[in-house]
């Protein structure tokens, strides 16, 4: 994969991470994203890195970038510098994962039985699978993690909530589709199915029709990230999905 796709898939994730910000700040390295509104969304507050940083200097930096916090997230877009950063961080508390950024190259599904919805469509099963995932939250960080949702369509040019309903009308799987016709990507991203309605196919109308849409859009570079540690990014993998690079997190509190 040439480093101009993994450059053009880097920016694109940057400037979506800028532009659904509140404010940032800019770093050494990267910048910093807030959102006081969504205090409880670590996505939302956080400091993104994509360029060489200091890595001994990092966890004072984070310090001093997100210390207001009860908690610290930084996202390293660049592999190497992520793999840089990694003894300094796990050294100063912070939990290790991997993403693997998969594209894809197969081809594009004719179909779909998707379609897009609006945020009030996806706020119960939305509530529904977060309170499955964190049972132990309280009621107003599960409202941050579903109303988060709105702000996120700042981020991209096209943004598109898309949902597939079962046939009482229920949104039972769904995911955004972010696009930016100019430099002809696209991310899907959050594909989530409630687990009432697991393995009935939702998921892949879900991402066909995401699929469907980016390439109808003009854009040839369609991306996602999964967890390299998990089992969906083989299921992506049948699906036309291969991994192009890798990203970094790392998170404390």
């Amino acid at each position: 994969m040439p480093n101009s796709e993994l450059q053009r898939i880097s920016s694109f994730v940057r400037a979506f991470a800028r532009r659904q910000a509140a404010r940032t700040v800019d770093l050494p390295g990267g910048f910093a994203v807030y959102d006081e509104a969504l205090a409880h969304s670590r996505v939302n507050n956080q400091v993104v890195l994509g360029t060489a940083v200091d890595p001994e200097a990092l966890p004072a930096l984070l310090e001093e970038a997100l210390g207001h916090l009860p908690y610290r997230l930084v996202s390293v877009l660049d592999d190497e510098v992520g793999k840089g950063c990694a003894e300094p961080l796990t050294r100063a508390g912070y939990v290790h994962s991997v993403h693997l950024v998969m594209l894809h190259s197969g081809p594009v599904p004719t179909g779909g039985r998707a379609e897009e919805v609006d945020l009030d469509a996806l706020r119960a099963p939305l509530t529904r699978r977060w309170r499955s995932f964190l049972p132990e939250v309280d009621d107003e960080v599960l409202h941050q993690l579903v109303e988060r949702r709105a702000v996120r369509r700042r981020g991209a040019d096209i943004v598109r909530f898309l949902g597939a309903r079962t046939e009482e009308g229920e949104v039972a799987s769904w995911a955004d589709l972010y696009a930016d016709p100019a430099t002809g990507t696209a991310q899907i991203e959050d594909l989530v199915t409630a687990e009432a309605h697991l393995g009935r196919g939702y998921a892949d109308a879900v991402l066909s029709t995401a699929l469907r849409l980016a390439a109808d859009e003009g854009c040839t570079t369609r991306f996602l990230t999964a967890d390299a540690a998990d089992w969906p990014r083989h299921w992506y993998e049948r699906r036309g999905f291969s991994a192009v690079g890798r990203a970094h997190c790392f998170e404390r509190g």
